[in-house]
């Protein structure tokens, strides 16, 4: 399979992102051609460490790095500022200076977590993502957000710090849980549904071809970062558009949140495509689409496996009261006031703000009065 290659434009700050197979393998070449810097630390999680962390170390051994291994424990409870402060003071024990390298190995924890830390030790070391999920792939590996998250909310403590490459091994994928792989597909519709709706019809007839992971996997993956790329290019600190790339995610964050961040009972991309499904039902409750639109949606959901609704998620939620306190943290808020991303249509999104808070209870209260 042939391999792509999708590069940012942040003019002194571009990178590419390198996606085909058995790209781990030659991930020291690639790393070696990005930096001077021959110390480097590795961040991986406990679970990631014992299937591709070998190979990685072996690579990065032919260009003569010397390696700080540091290994949390993997789950997106290790995004806090416990796990945040061992692995600041694990690279500054090692002596890193700012001409070496972080390397981020693993899902979107892992490179949250280490580019964090690698934007904040000594105002800023070199970052690498080597992302191992499909979600980080699509997502969170492509245009510098690092974050943690705290009781109040998820992702609300965090820098833009982009990284120098990111390496893309698709092959890594062949060993993803189904499930992971099922909530990193969230994020590549999520993609469609924004403002790329040939993206979403390509999807409803090459889904079954991009799970199987034939060549289709590689050109989803490429054409999601793609339109990610353009997006951060114009707008890297999310002040104005990249926020539609949060489509889902604020009641979906909500949601994480209530479940305290408990993966056994949510993981990120499943409260995403409910968040999905939860924005586009609250769309036809204001008369911006069509109920056969959000019946489109919804199916295209079930048809992969996806969860599309509150009563999903196991366990005792909190109430609408808490679940607004949640919401009221999202980082769209502006003056107090409420922001979502809506659609109009397939491919059609905006950023609706000054959103009725009122609204917003009164369709939440109505889905949980269902559950309980």
């Amino acid at each position: 399979m042939k391999t792509e290659i999708v590069t940012i434009n942040l003019k002194k700050r571009s990178y590419d992102i390198i996606i085909g197979p058995k790209l781990i393998e030659r991930a020291g070449q690639m790393i070696a051609s990005c930096t001077t810097g021959r110390q480097a630390a590795i961040v991986t999680d406990s679970n990631v460490s014992t299937t591709y962390l070998s190979v990685l170390q072996a690579s990065l051994a032919e260009y003569n790095f010397h390696i700080t291994l540091i290994v949390v424990t993997a789950g997106e409870q290790s995004k806090s500022f416990p796990v945040l402060e061992h692995v600041v003071n694990r690279i500054l024990v090692a002596k890193l200076e700012r001409g070496d390298n972080i390397i981020a190995l693993g899902g979107g924890v892992i490179g949250d977590i280490a580019g964090f830390a690698a934007g904040i030790v000594r105002r800023g070391i070199s970052f690498f993502q080597i992302p191992t999920s499909l979600l980080a792939q699509v997502d969170s590996s492509v245009g510098g957000k690092t974050g943690i998250n705290t009781a109040c909310g998820k992702n609300l403590v965090g820098i833009f710090y982009q990284p120098k490459l990111v390496i893309a091994d698709t092959t890594v994928l062949d060993t993803l849980p189904p499930r992971e792989f099922r909530a990193g597909y969230a994020e590549m519709l999520k993609y469609g549904l924004i403002n790329q709706p040939d993206f979403f019809c390509w999807l409803e007839k090459k889904w079954k071809a991009v799970f199987s992971g034939s060549i289709e996997r590689i050109e989803a993956i490429a054409r999601s970062c793609r339109f990610k790329a353009a997006i951060v290019e114009h707008d890297e600190c999310e002040h104005g558009k990249r926020a539609l790339l949060n489509l889902g995610h604020t009641f979906g964050h909500a949601l994480e949140t209530a479940t305290g961040y408990d993966t056994s009972r949510l993981v990120h991309g499943e409260g995403v495509s409910i968040g999905i499904m939860l924005a586009h039902e609250f769309a036809e409750r204001m008369n911006l689409v069509s109920p056969d639109l959000v019946k489109r949606v919804r199916n295209h959901l079930h048809a992969v496996g996806l969860p599309t609704q509150i009563s999903a998620i196991p366990g005792l939620l909190p109430d609408t009261d808490t679940l607004m306190d949640y919401i009221a943290q999202d980082k769209k808020v502006c003056d107090g006031n409420l922001t979502f991303i809506l659609p109009r249509d397939i491919g059609c999104a905006f950023v609706a703000k000054d959103v009725s808070k009122i609204e917003v209870r009164a369709f939440l209260m109505e889905k949980l009065d269902k559950i309980h």
